[in-house]
């Protein structure tokens, strides 16, 4: 299946819990582990697939990052909480207040890798989102996911608008 087409295999889990909510997305990627964390963690790599305009990574276990990323540019600070390469990657996602979110955000995001034959299988938690930034961040997750994919592929990276749009279907629940 291509990645522009609207797969609902691909689609992640909201899971609400008051005020806050996790977001999980599974996914297998036609590549080894060693390179999907290189993807995950380069700045370099980062630029195109999460449009980092900064990103500065402090590569190990009580590290920080530091990061203007995605369509927003939304600037996160943190520490890293796990860095086991090339296993688990796991940071705080501190926020200001921004009007997109007007209590700024203290989430934490992990990424998790296992092996599987010659593939990845990737799975993104990213915990403690408000509810609000939640309905949002899930299907902007999903057109990021597919843009790593796309990247790691080697293939045109979808444009963000045009393809959030088209996922906004899969995820009818959390549209204002």
């Amino acid at each position: 299946m291509s990645i522009n087409s609207v797969d609902e295999t691909r689609k992640g889990q909201l899971i609400i819990a008051g005020d806050h909510a996790t977001i999980v997305f599974k996914r297998l990627l036609r590549h080894s582990p060693e390179r999907v964390w290189e993807a995950i963690t380069n700045p370099a790599d980062l630029k195109e697939w999460l449009f980092c305009s900064r990103a500065t990574i402090d590569g190990r276990t009580g590290g920080s990052i530091d990061m203007v990323s995605g369509p927003a540019q939304f600037h996160a600070t943190g520490k890293i909480l796990t860095w086991d390469p090339p296993r688990v990657y796991e940071h705080e996602w501190n926020v200001a207040p921004v009007p997109p979110m007007p209590n700024g955000e203290n989430a934490i995001f992990r990424y998790e890798l296992a092996p599987q034959g010659g593939h990845t299988l990737l799975t993104v938690t990213y915990q403690r989102l408000t509810a609000q930034t939640a309905r949002g961040f899930a299907p902007g997750t999903h057109v990021l996911l597919d843009r790593l994919e796309a990247q790691l592929d080697g293939q045109p990276l979808p444009q963000w608008m045009p393809r959030f749009e088209e996922l906004m279907a899969l995820y009818p629940q959390w549209q204002k």
